[in-house]
């Protein structure tokens, strides 16, 4: 079965002149699209590429779970940002069910134009899987368009939108440092996702700043979650004897608060405790959680206004298709946090 690039090859021309013949748009020469055409008349294809360039008016959103109340704040600003550029969406919770790669087949048999992933796999699972950088590279090559939020590769032409995870490690520890803390522990999410290895830098690089050492047993590992940080609370608790952490999210942070609690300990008067995400909740727990908010609003409209632009044949095109866009996280101090007894 060809894809959307052979189809492309066969006819001797480019894969977006394929797009504007298949949106019936102007500027091509008749005898161009009669040999597109017969092309794909001839030639058995896949709805991959295909779907995702006619013009239905749809788009993918995919999310890696809904739990976590930050995806579900994700999910709404996406498809608000969408409707707003007149784009219905459909939502896609890739731990439940089905896969990423499954759903990714699903969209692409119903036409979706383009997609977007939130927290994308090849930047946050581990071992067998972790789909691999050709998955993504045979999605491009077929005309598939899509935006990464979170999640980027470097090594991807995948235009990405991102939170600055490497200054949230690096905020967050500061903050802490300037209370007078300096055994400050790290409740992280898996070790190869890439905001845990990003915000253990950001963690680093603020201690040796402070010319405090950044002891490794300083960082406990434990899959995302609320159980997640307790469990890695634990260990820390067990182990390295933190007077403060710092978590990979709020609902990590939100465990680790309750395994501090079920030793005795309280917050902020015997650990003091940091977030990230900014969920709503974050305000209402008690104590009040600090955290690092996610700009979700403006990620959410980068990400949907550059998919929609590439979504259009009529605009032109970047002198370069790699596009990134980085946001600074903010600091919102609250009760969770304090000066060391």
């Amino acid at each position: 079965m060809a894809g959307l690039s052979d189809i492309a090859k066969a006819a001797g021309v480019s894969v977006s002149t394929v797009s504007r013949v298949l949106n019936r748009r102007a500027g091509i020469k008749e005898d161009t699209r009669q040999r597109v055409l017969a092309v794909l008349n001839e030639m058995p294809h896949t709805a991959r590429g295909i779907g995702a360039l006619r013009r239905t008016g749809v788009i993918g959103l995919l999310v890696p779970e809904l739990s976590n109340p930050v995806f579900p704040a994700f999910a709404e600003a996406l498809e608000a940002r969408a409707v707003g550029a007149g784009y219905a969406s459909l939502l896609c919770n890739t731990r439940v069910g089905m896969s990423e790669e499954d759903y990714v087949r699903m969209l692409i048999a119903r036409g979706v134009e383009g997609m977007i992933f939130v927290s994308p796999e090849i930047a946050n699972t581990e071992g067998e899987q972790r789909i691999s950088r050709s998955y993504y590279e045979k999605l491009l090559a077929d005309g598939v368009r899509m935006v990464f939020v979170n999640g980027g590769a470097p090594t991807l032409d995948v235009p990405d939108v991102a939170v600055d995870e490497h200054l949230a490690g690096y905020a967050a520890t500061r903050h802490l440092l300037d209370l007078g803390h300096r055994r400050i522990g790290f409740v992280s999410g898996p070790a190869r996702a890439v905001p845990s290895r990003l915000k253990r830098a950001g963690w680093a690089a603020a201690l040796e700043e402070a010319d405090v050492a950044a002891d490794p047993r300083l960082v406990a590992h434990a899959p995302f979650g609320a159980e997640g940080g307790a469990q890695a609370m634990a260990e820390l608790l067990d182990t390295a004897g933190p007077t403060a952490v710092m978590c990979s999210s709020d609902v990590m942070a939100l465990g680790a608060m309750r395994e501090a609690k079920r030793r005795g300990l309280a917050t902020p008067e015997d650990l003091s405790v940091v977030g990230f995400d900014d969920i709503a909740l974050a305000s209402y727990c008690q104590p009040a959680l600090t955290t690092l908010a996610q700009p979700i609003e403006e990620m959410a409209a980068a990400a949907v206004d550059e998919l929609s632009r590439r979504l259009d044949p009529d605009q032109p095109g970047r002198a370069t298709t790699s596009f990134s866009r980085m946001f600074r996280p903010n600091l919102v101090v609250r009760e969770s946090t304090a000066a060391p007894r």
